[in-house]
Order: C-alpha cells, then structure tokens, then sequence
C-alpha cells in the first residue's frame, strides 16, 4: 500500500512448482494434462472463472482470486518474490518491482480476463510479433529496465527490450505465452522469458511446455544461453490490479 500512492490488491500469482514436470500437475497457467495439440488453450485459466490458492501461499503455489476477473482496474503491479517468502517479507525479499501508469486496462476490458479475451492465449493464435498482444510501459520501483534483461539468459538480449510488461507473446512455432513480465518481445523465442500460455508447444518436450516454459532450456538456473538465472526461476511473479 506505499507503492506509487497504493491502492494496490493482488488477484494472481504465476508459481513454477517444478520445471521439470512438462505441463503437469500444478501447471495451472499452461497445462496440467500434458503439451498437446489438441488442447491449444491449455488449462484456459487465463480467461475462465476458475479461482485456486490462497494469497498467504502466494509465492508458494499458482493464485487466482475472483477479483482477477471481477475487478475493473486500470494499471498493474508485478513482483517477483523468491518462492516460499512469507507475506510480510514480500517487500524486502523481492528481485524486481514495477508498475503501469498508462491506465492500460482501461481500455482493455478492465482486467486480464477481459484483455485475454481479445488476445487469446492459445496454439496457432497468430504470428510471432505480428499479432502479439500489447507492451506497455513500466515504472520501477526496484529494479531498471537492464536488470529485466539480465535476469533472463544470455541468448535472449539480443530480442528484448527492457522496461515494459507484455502480453500474448507468439513464439516461432506459433505456441502463445501470457505475460513477458518486465521486457517487450523483439523476437520469436519467447518461451525463454515469457510465462504462462496455451496448451501446445510444438519445438516441445522435453524442453517446453509448463508455467515457467523453456526458463531452463540450458540447464536449470545456469544463466547460459537461454536459461535464466535462479534468482527469475524460483521467483514468483505476483500480480496486482489497481
């Protein structure tokens, strides 16, 4: 409630419980039933009503409250909280801290739920960047636009842009991920810092697929070529509407 004059209520978090479990059990915001053309949308969370977690367990496991949907925001708060933090210590504990002060959602429905809508996360959605969904610009309240880049892997510099929160980003096989949290996509391989998506990855297993997508792609947290660094994979993100 200190942050840019408050108001602040959080609706979601996005928690990796297991990169190596493929869209598996806890994989709320891909899917939990395997990487599978025939289920392009995945688990659908990011548009349906279904409600899970408690938001005490926030950084310990997937979060999704009815104001998710029900609110009528206008700009959002990402922070990115090492897994298992307890509430009162999400603050100092934080990697990254930002927030819009476009009144983005305003004119996107009011909601995640309702800009997911227009912007449909699912196999074979669109092209990459072509039809990806908006990039909005960020204020940090810790953190720059620099450090957005750097906690994601080396190889993927070259195609971000640091400083801006972004949604529906298609990647080179046409798979759709949800939300590129601190930086805009400039290329096709955003599965290596973009979370969330549909049902369907189809460069695949066992590398794709799962909240966290291809985080890990050279290794778990080994910050090498596309995988990112332990400190981004055992955060998670939490999301705030005001």
């Amino acid at each position: 409630m200190t942050t840019a004059g408050g108001g602040w209520t959080l609706v979601a978090s996005v928690h990796e419980n297991n990169i190596y479990g493929k869209c598996t059990v806890g994989d709320r915001w891909t899917s939990q039933q395997g990487n599978n053309a025939n289920r392009p949308k995945g688990e659908g969370n990011w548009v349906n009503t279904n409600t899970f977690g408690t938001a005490e367990a926030a950084t310990a496991d997937d979060f999704k409250n009815p104001g998710y949907y029900d609110i009528q925001a206008e700009d959002m708060s990402v922070w990115h909280v090492p897994n298992d933090t307890p509430m009162n210590h999400w603050s100092t504990a934080s990697i990254m801290r930002y927030h819009t002060e476009t009144r983005f959602l305003s004119v996107q429905g009011g909601n995640l739920q309702q800009l997911f809508l227009r912007f449909p996360v699912k196999y074979n959605a669109g092209a990459p960047l072509v039809d990806n969904g908006p990039s909005i610009p960020v204020v940090y309240d810790l953190g720059d636009k620099d450090s957005s880049k750097m906690f994601y892997g080396p190889a993927t510099r070259s195609e971000t842009e640091g400083g801006f929160l972004s949604f529906r980003a298609i990647n080179s096989e046409r798979a759709s991920t949800a939300i590129c949290s601190g930086v805009k996509p400039k290329g096709g391989e955003v599965d290596a810092y973009c979370v969330g998506g549909g049902g369907y990855f189809p460069q695949g297993d066992p590398n794709q697929c799962g909240d966290f997508v291809s985080f890990a792609w050279d290794g778990y947290g080994t910050h090498v070529g596309w995988s990112a660094a332990k400190e981004m994979l055992e955060s998670a993100l939490l999301l705030f509407y005001r």
